[in-house]
């Protein structure tokens, strides 16, 4: 039930104003923040759904003491999601009228011409239809297990691999219990957006993450080779840093950053299960280290993901803009340049990953363009993944070194990328790909897409 609950509260609390839906979910208590932020944004895409099949059974007339938010959570679930897990007298109250909200929902298909429930969301609602396409990415956790040992534990789940894929259509056309390898990112696995992971072993054990490939870049592209020194400036909820920490292979130190007490704590469940070890967390603002602090004379890579809009978010709730005012968006980039300027200014930085998960140019190209601009001939772009298909906006003259993801194009999260490296005389040109991400290439790929994961001759901890 105390999935539910929560789940009502975050629903009564964005109605109410309280904040968005990001921070209510990581400050309501609730142990497993990502399983109740996928309940609740799923609610929310199907809340006008939710609120007529409600009004058509009757059930908030019969039922008196249901809170309408406490409905709409259990009835998505029932009918929509994969059915009712918990709930004690609130399930079997769910269940008494399953054949009415059945019949409800057939009767709203018909009235509509669908066959699909997803068909039934409004287009504003349902986002996209490539939108609806993202599917569930799983990255394979490399400190507690490998890609093979993953793969042969889904197949005895019941789930059929289907190798890796040539393209992006082949991650659209999956369904079923079927998953295959992703074709751009050496460990990340793909299955069917409904698949829900949230209960299984492997996640529960910190074996897998659930993290959307868009979000995968920065670290990879990061690449810091084991025994770096790296700082994740904005690091909650933690799953860059893991990532971080799985390319290190534990060798070396990260030290991460947040203000936020509770946002902290999070971070430190999510790594202590992802058997994270060398990582510093630090409840500090970012903009207030001191980048000549002895303690950080040997960062060599920073990763920032500051604050943003957000805007590239597949699936947003009440609270959280859909298209926030120029004064916000200037607001947003005023603290992002300073945050990037800020960054640059460690002494023994050599390669930065700079990254959010916001559509507008405001927030990408134009902030990295100004201070490219301030930093002059000290830094540079880096055309990073070149066979990457979606590239920065042409605001200024080498934004196509840039990347942009967005469900249409990549089917991932709305995401914008750019690496940047220190420039020294008679340096080499930049590198696309990091060290450490070269060395997960099959022999002539480089700049080709399809990277796959060595073969490995050590096997860890097997999950039976």
């Amino acid at each position: 039930m105390a999935l539910y609950s929560a789940a009502a509260a975050v629903l009564a609390g964005l109605e109410r104003g309280e904040g968005g839906l990001k921070s209510l979910v990581y400050n309501s208590g609730f142990p497993h923040v990502r399983q109740l932020y996928a309940l609740v944004s799923e609610t929310l895409r199907y809340a006008s759904v939710l609120e007529k099949l409600l009004d058509g059974a009757a059930l908030l007339q019969a039922e008196k003491k249901l809170a309408p938010q406490l409905a709409k959570v259990l009835v998505y679930d029932l009918l929509f999601g994969k059915g009712l897990k918990c709930g004690g007298r609130w399930k079997a109250l769910a269940r008494r009228h399953r054949a009415r909200l059945e019949a409800e929902l057939a009767r709203m298909k018909v009235r509509h011409k669908v066959s699909r429930n997803e068909d039934l969301l409004a287009p504003e609602k349902a986002g996209s239809a490539a939108a609806s396409q993202v599917p569930r990415y799983v990255r394979v956790n490399t400190l507690k297990t490998c890609v093979d040992d993953v793969i042969d534990f889904f197949k005895r789940q019941g789930y059929a691999y289907l190798g890796k894929a040539a393209s992006v259509e082949e991650l659209k056309a999956l369904s079923g219990k079927k998953f295959l390898l992703d074709l751009h990112l050496p460990e990340l696995l793909v299955f069917p957006s409904q698949t829900d992971l949230h209960d299984n072993l492997l996640y529960t054990s910190g074996h897998i993450i659930l993290q959307d490939k868009a979000s995968c870049l920065p670290a990879f592209l990061l690449g810091p080779v084991a025994g770096s020194h790296v700082i994740d400036a904005c690091a909650a909820p933690g799953n860059k840093t893991s990532h971080l920490a799985a390319i290190l292979k534990n060798k070396g130190q990260i030290f991460a950053f947040d203000v936020d007490p509770k946002r902290v704590a999070t971070m430190n469940t999510l790594l202590t299960r992802a058997g994270v070890t060398g990582c510093q967390l630090v409840q500090q603002d970012f903009l207030t280290v001191d980048p000549r602090d002895t303690k950080y004379s040997k960062v060599t890579h920073i990763l920032l993901d500051p604050s943003c809009s957000g805007s590239g978010m597949v699936t947003r709730g009440p609270g959280e803009e859909a298209a926030p005012s120029a004064e916000r968006l200037q607001a947003l980039a005023g603290f992002q340049r300073r945050a990037l300027n800020h960054a640059l200014s460690f002494p023994a930085l050599q390669r930065l990953v700079y990254s959010t998960c916001s559509l507008h140019q405001e927030e990408n190209e134009d902030v990295v363009q100004a201070v490219l601009q301030e930093w002059g001939s000290a830094f540079r772009l880096v055309t990073a993944f070149p066979s990457w298909p979606c590239r920065g906006l042409a605001a200024f003259s080498g934004a196509e070194s840039c990347l942009r993801a967005s469900p249409a194009e990549t089917l991932t999260h709305g995401f914008f990328v750019a690496v940047l490296e220190r420039c020294r005389e008679g340096a080499a040109a930049p590198s696309s790909l990091p060290a450490a991400a070269k060395e997960n290439l099959q022999p002539g790929e480089g700049t080709k897409p399809g990277i796959a994961p060595k073969k490995r001759k050590k096997k860890k901890q097997r999950v039976k």
